[in-house]
């Protein structure tokens, strides 16, 4: 499947509501959105790696450090929204849609997750890893992902499923918020009005299942620490600085 071109699409924008400003925050003496992009860099099934953003002052700071960025209409609901309008202008075949607030991004995670795609028919794709067992399942942040016997997502959630009705405790997975398509079925996502789970969870991967859709799932040993407060930022600071 190494014919065919993918791309790597960093959604960025600075009217964030927890924490203004983010993708230009500084850590470590750089701004968070070149981590991200320089962490894409390493994966090696990227072929090419671009900043969406309605942002000016992103897109100037990307060009600073070599980056590669799109600005686009600032309307978006969404930062799927934002990427799929860069794909809709581009050649790439693959649309990976990468987190802009990951800033410890795993490279391999990437490869991971393009690779178990590439091998599949899913429309989309995305990643998970194994929820210890003495973590609180029950946090309605952290999002869990049942699955099939061939990893394609069955239900993703924010209660603690698999229901643990008997002993011992399930293994659980949490869901790492990186995405990718076909480049035709990304376009064909946004079209898709909202579903009633997804709003219910408030899971925009929900509409996709609802929808009938395959997502492939592929497991991994990262997990992503996003940045959306204050303390956040300070966790993510301590651990470059450790690095």
């Amino acid at each position: 499947m190494r014919g065919q071109k993918t791309l790597g699409v960093i959604p960025a924008r600075l009217a964030a509501t927890r924490l203004p400003n983010k993708p230009l925050l500084e850590i470590c003496g750089r701004p968070m959105i070149q981590w991200v992009w320089e962490r894409c860099r390493r994966a090696k099934l990227l072929d090419d790696i671009v900043v969406a953003t309605p942002d000016e002052a992103i897109a100037e700071a990307c060009r600073s450090f070599g980056a590669n960025a799109v600005l686009t209409k600032p309307e978006h609901p969404t930062g799927t929204d934002r990427v799929a309008e860069v794909a809709a202008t581009c050649d790439a075949d693959i649309i990976v849609n990468i987190q802009g607030d990951e800033p410890l991004i795993a490279p391999e995670a990437l490869d991971e997750l393009i690779r178990a795609f590439t091998e599949s028919d899913a429309q989309m794709g995305s990643l998970m890893f194994q929820i210890p067992p003495e973590e609180d399942a029950a946090d309605p942040n952290l999002v869990k992902v049942v699955t099939a016997l061939d990893s394609t997502a069955l239900y993703f959630s924010r209660s603690p499923v698999p229901f643990a009705r008997g002993a011992p405790d399930p293994l659980r997975y949490g869901h790492v918020g990186i995405y990718i398509y076909r480049r035709a079925d990304l376009l064909a996502f946004t079209r898709l009005a909202r579903t009633p789970l997804e709003i219910a969870e408030s899971l925009e991967q929900l509409r996709a299942l609802e929808s009938g859709w395959k997502i492939k799932m592929a497991l991994t040993d990262y997990r992503p620490i996003g940045v959306d407060t204050p303390a956040d930022l300070e966790r993510v600071r301590e651990a470059l600085s450790a690095a």
